[in-house]
């Protein structure tokens, strides 16, 4: 697929010899994590757990009703079995990929000054947040959260990425900064300004991942107008990246069937009666349940309608694209796999308006956003210029 692939050059980061073995596994555990989170999101099991980080008190899931019935979170949210182990396992599953990432922060920090240190003072803080915020400590732990992000953040803008240590303790920041969306997705009551940022933060945690793995591994793809190249990729992940909140921000608001199971139409019309000021309005408070949806109709079929718009945008753009990969010589696999992927992806968000959201359909739509970011990030990350 490449136009001329080379083993390991000059530009190989300097690296520990199993951490593209490390980066390459978390790749593949973040993208597990995307899938289910969105089949925890779409099984409409998002809160089935009321409390954060245990479910019910406990750290895996309660077996039976009964064993819950003192624990305050009973008063919030009646117990589900067959729902509360989807949403606990999704974040044990998280849980792990935050260690993995954890390790490649190390791994990436040990050549820097203090810089294992750094990371694990970084770590620590955000630790000790966690059985504060449980005891509702919730002012100190937030703080203690914070100065955990900022010292992470401040060693993202200090070191450079000859190692990798940059992105890969910016990829931790992310990843602590994605756990803390997923409290507030629980404790606020799946608020779609946070569902739509949870989505965001895992595929930006992915892209982070994908990107530090093709340059660990390094096996770039040399080509004459690379520049010119990774400038039409960045539009494409930019695009893309706005195809996928808009994506969020109609799941959360459960708009998916605002237009009925018409397409491309929507409830009989081309331009049906809507209302796009209160259906993007990003901010209503905190106190409120989101589950369900809390917008009229044509709140909601202004929010499809955006998203369908935007996927006709996306569609062209990432055709075009992938007819310039076409005609580029070395790049034809590329080209087609970028093809085949978009058009998959359009026929699997007809068939969610068509066939009711079924949630196979709606998970595989989730994942195919993720495989297309994935074609993009990676190629972003392999090309360059010719060797002189």
């Amino acid at each position: 697929m490449s136009a001329q692939t080379k083993p390991a050059g000059s530009l190989r980061p300097a690296v520990h010899r199993h951490f593209h073995r490390l980066a390459w596994l978390a790749v593949a555990l973040a993208l597990g994590v995307i899938v289910f989170g969105a089949f925890v999101r779409l099984s409409n099991a998002g809160l089935s757990c009321p409390d954060w980080p245990t479910c019910y008190g406990r750290a895996t899931w309660p077996g039976a009703a009964q064993e819950v019935s003192e624990h305050a979170a009973s008063a919030i949210r009646p117990f589900e079995t067959h729902k509360a182990w989807r949403e606990q396992v999704h974040r044990m599953i998280a849980g792990v990929l935050g260690v993995l990432v954890l390790t490649l922060a190390l791994v990436a920090a040990r050549r820097r000054a203090r810089g294992v240190w750094q990371v694990i003072g970084a770590a620590l803080l955000v630790a000790i947040a966690i059985p504060l915020y449980m005891k509702g400590e919730h002012t100190a732990a937030s703080a203690l959260a914070i100065a955990g992000e900022a010292v992470l953040l401040v060693a993202a803008w200090r070191w450079s990425n000859s190692d990798l240590s940059r992105v890969a303790v910016l990829t931790l920041a992310v990843i602590i900064f994605q756990a803390l969306l997923g409290m507030w997705t629980v404790t606020w009551l799946l608020k779609p300004i946070v569902v739509m940022g949870h989505l965001l933060g895992g595929l930006t945690t992915f892209s982070l991942l994908v990107w530090m793995a093709w340059r660990a591994t390094d096996i770039p793809i040399r080509l004459a107008d690379a520049v010119v190249m990774r400038r039409w990729l960045i539009i494409g992940i930019v695009v893309l990246g706005l195809q996928i909140a808009l994506g969020g921000w109609t799941s959360a608001n459960y708009a998916a069937l605002a237009c009925g199971n018409d397409f491309p139409q929507c409830v009989g019309q081309w331009w049906p009666p809507h209302d796009f000021r209160e259906g993007f309005v990003l901010w209503r408070g905190v106190g409120v349940d989101y589950e369900g949806g809390i917008l009229d109709g044509q709140s909601r079929i202004a929010i499809q309608m955006a998203h369908r718009m935007m996927a006709a945008v996306v569609f062209v753009y990432m055709l075009w694209l992938a007819l310039k990969l076409l005609r580029t010589p070395g790049m034809r696999g590329w080209g087609g796999l970028l093809a085949a992927l978009v058009v998959t992806q359009v026929a699997l968000g007809i068939a969610n308006v068509k066939l009711g959201l079924p949630l196979t359909v709606a998970v595989l739509h989730n994942a195919g956003a993720a495989l297309l970011l994935f074609l993009l990030v990676s190629l972003l990350a392999r090309l360059r210029a010719p060797e002189h």
